[in-house]
């Protein structure tokens, strides 16, 4: 799939999608990151803004991507229409062709699933490596398939925390797995049903 097919295909599934006022952030990012100082992160795939929202009212600075001009802008108009405007900064990022700059204290990635032909392994190496010594990068994927998923393939593999690890690669001299394991909530998609779903979930920090 190239740059523009990639757009497309992310900016029909948001334009497809209501907007919410007010987007909920993520269950696993208020739990990991309440009591956390707040500082400078980077948001991966910002998708409806739900984290970004939630980060800034935090006291965060938010660097928001996405491949999807649908969602940048979306959360562009969020973050004005909720006076966060100063606190985040929105933009379309193409993550097989460019990084965001910078130094972060924390990066998210949740959810970070594609038909693109992405390697999702190098850009969090990548976003490993933009971590300030004492950051955290925090990697939520999914460990099942929600009834709304946009991919019902029922052959669709969902790799274990360890293995998303393992294919990062990096030095543990360096980064430290803080944890690294699966678990189940009730989910509600953005068409209001409702559903037990497993999320994956690793966090490495970096130490030096």
């Amino acid at each position: 799939m190239n740059t523009t097919d990639a757009v497309r295909f992310w900016d029909d599934v948001y334009a497809a999608r209501p907007a919410p006022a007010d987007p909920r952030p993520n269950v696993r990012l208020t739990e990991t990151v309440t009591g956390l100082p707040p500082g400078d992160v980077l948001d991966l795939g910002c998708g409806t803004g739900g984290d970004a929202l939630w980060l800034a009212r935090q006291g965060w600075h938010v660097t928001a991507v996405d491949v999807s001009s649908v969602a940048v802008e979306r959360l562009t108009q969020l973050a004005a229409a909720h006076g966060l405007s100063e606190r985040i900064t929105a933009r379309r990022h193409d993550l097989r062709e460019s990084f965001p700059d910078g130094t972060f204290d924390l990066v998210c990635a949740h959810y970070l699933h594609t038909p693109l032909d992405l390697d999702r392994a190098s850009v969090l190496r990548t976003a490993a490596h933009a971590l300030r010594p004492g950051g955290r990068l925090l990697v939520v994927d999914h460990g099942s398939t929600a009834p709304w998923s946009w991919n019902q393939d029922p052959d669709l593999r969902h790799p274990a925390p360890q293995e998303v690890a393992a294919d990062i690669a990096l030095d543990p001299a360096a980064w430290t797995v803080e944890r690294a394991d699966a678990s189940r909530r009730v989910a509600s998609g953005p068409d209001g049903r409702t559903a037990e779903v497993t999320d994956h979930i690793l966090i490495v920090r970096r130490t030096a």
